[in-house]
């Protein structure tokens, strides 16, 4: 993928060597010169510009780009950056940062923003993830949809252990999207079987009841289709 991101803090610089060592195209952009430090993300591209003015996007060619990541430390400008590459370049996905969990509300479709990344919720998240088994936590939201992404910790006590995914209904609009067994990360296949302890990510659309998932790990009923 071709991606930009707005800010060239230490947030955006490490942004930019995740996506880099997995072999994407990034450019960097940052209006403050202090923040050029270019040999430390050196594969990178480089532009000394304000985001937030047209004429710089234009530079960028920010509609060739496939994802704009908004990571500046200024909520205003990563609403302000989001809004106009979705609006006016057409940028298929944009990825803000919130700084301030106060204004984590405005970070929605009508300001162009797909996905918002706020860190005192990711950290939540993750303190839940850390001490939970078998309740829900939900990792993220997809602005533009209303679609969550949550995990859970399978209970050695789940009627669903040893149980092959073919097996198993799971309740409308809300797909299993991966298994975590230790340190493997798995891709669900009919065929798989699930184990005490498996971290299971769960796509839940907005329509969805997340609670018919929680009863179904928890005691499992009549969503166990019987076997032949």
């Amino acid at each position: 993928m071709k991606v930009m991101i707005a800010g060239a803090g230490s947030v955006g610089r490490s942004i930019a060597r995740d996506l880099l060592e997995h072999g994407h195209e990034v450019l960097l952009v940052d209006s403050n010169p202090a923040a050029m430090r270019v040999a430390q993300v050196a594969e990178a591209e480089w532009m000394l510009a304000d985001v937030c003015e047209m004429s710089a996007l234009r530079d960028a060619q920010v509609e060739t780009m496939d994802v704009v990541v908004a990571a500046t430390g200024d909520d205003k400008a990563n609403l302000v950056v989001s809004f106009l590459v979705k609006t006016e370049f057409g940028v298929p996905r944009t990825v803000a940062r919130v700084n301030n969990p106060r204004n984590e509300w405005m970070y929605d479709a009508q300001w162009g923003v797909d996905v918002a990344v706020s860190t005192p919720r990711i950290m939540t998240a993750m303190v839940e993830e850390a001490v939970a088994i078998g309740d829900l936590v939900r990792v993220f939201t997809f602005r533009q949809s209303g679609a969550a992404m949550v995990e859970v910790t399978l209970p050695a006590s789940s009627p669903v252990v040893g149980v092959p995914l073919s097996e198993i209904q799971w309740p409308v609009d809300i797909v299993l999207a991966c298994i975590i067994r230790g340190d493997r990360t798995i891709a669900p296949t009919p065929d798989d079987t699930l184990e005490a302890h498996d971290e299971l990510l769960f796509i839940v659309s907005s329509e969805a009841d997340p609670e018919s998932l929680e009863q179904l790990l928890r005691r499992g009923p009549a969503a166990i289709r019987p076997t032949a």
